[in-house]
């Protein structure tokens, strides 16, 4: 269905752009093709035609935010207060339980969250992600779906890479800048040598990209060196796993050997602050990775190790717990951030010619904040410093989110879903928990190694 031109005005815009361009005063026009023009608000030409929203100077407007590393889950705060290798074990009991229902409204519930905040487009690690598919068509946002995959005899209850196989085939028949699926390998202690090897030739085979967690805490990778002799990186890199489109997750304990692999293959990061803090994962090298010019994207990591799935928190999180750890009250500021979780994500995921800036000839992912709040203000520039960034990173709550545009369709307006009846939709997410929940009883944890 194609939607009216729509046109923003009198609003502060950050393009995210390659100049890192904000209009004070702003204008944007677009449709449901693209971003028309993006400029200060006189200079641009409204059509008589467009809808218009006049921001009165109150809203701001930025690029779609990217999650690039997420677990759909039903289960947000059922696995608690615990270390990874404690907790993986506990979380699986929810994998062992599940069927097509569960994921689909794990899905759907995971993704309704993320939209609300402004996010337009997850990477999902999940299974049964065709019905991952349908909750992201039903909603209006993008999705790239990364099926957990495993083969070791007491993790059965994975994907495999012939389901895999399967759903790249049935994500062909939605539009690929909407739904596409990659290659997902849950964890090295999880997988055969012949299973990495054969993912290798299944993105090769189809041209997908290939997505796995490493090195998240200290005693994982101590364990990986015991079984393989050799850090995670450095088996990936043996197994043929990295290259440009690759994206590991996490990466909190790579050592210089290790950057220097990733950043040689072409491989990304997706680092995930907040997990990697609750986890008492640690920090990652940030700093480190983006020094070696690695491409860095922000990931919630999902409900399940996060409790939230606000992008606003992530970006807020990776700029403190390098300030904090580094000692350097100057480690990335609220530009980085903000980059990181939109064209640097774009760029992690392969999608950067049509998404993550406000530029003409762009699709229109965006979405506007509501400025006129007490933890908002000011926002009035003075000597040349400007406010509303740094409160935007640093104070901003997805709750703040007001309107969000996907491919210049509306998918939440004045902070409500366009698409689907939420309140009917939690009425039969909170009734799929309980059930859940009940099957989940009858499964222990088995342990991670």
């Amino acid at each position: 269905m194609t939607t009216a031109l729509t046109a923003i005005t009198n609003a502060r815009i950050y393009t995210i752009d390659a100049n890192f361009t904000c209009y004070r005063n702003g204008t944007i026009v677009f449709d449901d093709s693209s971003i028309i023009a993006v400029g200060h608000t006189g200079e641009v030409s409204v059509p008589p035609a467009a809808r218009t929203i006049d921001g009165k100077g109150r809203l701001a407007v930025l690029p779609g935010l990217i999650d690039t590393h997420s677990h759909s889950s039903l289960l947000k705060g059922y696995t608690e207060n615990a270390q990874l290798m404690d907790w993986l074990p506990e979380y699986q009991r929810e994998h062992r339980a599940l069927n097509e229902t569960d994921a689909y409204y794990s899905c759907l519930v995971s993704y309704m969250e993320a939209l609300k905040g402004g996010t337009t487009m997850v990477m999902d690690m999940y299974r049964f992600l065709h019905k991952g598919a349908q909750a992201a068509m039903q909603l209006g946002m993008r999705v790239q779906l990364v099926p957990y995959a495993a083969d070791h005899p007491t993790k059965d209850f994975f994907e495999t890479l012939a389901s895999t196989e399967q759903l790249i085939d049935e994500c062909r028949r939605y539009p690929v800048d909407r739904v596409k699926a990659w290659v997902g390998l849950e964890h090295i202690t999880y997988c055969s040598e012949a299973m990495f090897r054969a993912a290798r030739d299944l993105s090769d085979r189809y041209g997908v990209n290939i997505h796995t967690h490493t090195s998240e805490q200290q005693e994982e990778v101590a364990a990986v060196i015991k079984l393989f002799g050799k850090r995670p990186v450095h088996k990936f890199n043996d197994w043929g796993i990295l290259k440009p489109g690759s994206v590991l997750a996490h990466c909190v304990w790579l050592d210089e050997s290790e950057i220097a692999t990733v950043a040689a293959t072409g491989t990304a990061i997706a680092h995930c602050p907040l997990s990697n803090m609750k986890l008492a994962s640690g920090p990652a090298p940030l700093q480190q990775f983006r020094e070696a010019g690695i491409c860095v994207g922000l990931g919630s990591d999902g409900g399940i190790s996060n409790n939230t799935l606000s992008m606003w928190e992530c970006m807020k999180g990776a700029s403190l717990l390098q300030k904090v750890t580094r000692l350097d009250a100057a480690a990335i500021d609220a530009p980085t951030a903000l980059r990181m979780a939109t064209i640097e994500g774009a760029r992690l995921l392969g999608v950067d010619k049509k998404l993550g800036s406000l530029e003409a000839g762009k699709q229109a992912d965006l979405l506007t904040v509501d400025l006129w709040q007490p933890h908002l203000l000011p926002i009035l520039d003075s000597e040349g410093h400007d406010p509303v960034l740094w409160n935007l990173v640093f104070a901003a709550r997805a709750s703040d989110v007001k309107d969000v545009w996907v491919g210049g369709l509306p998918c939440v307006a004045d902070r409500q879903l366009c698409n689907v009846d939420e309140a009917a939709l939690l009425e039969a997410i909170s009734k799929q928990t309980g059930e859940l929940l009940k099957r989940r009883e009858k499964f222990a944890a088995i342990p991670m190694i």
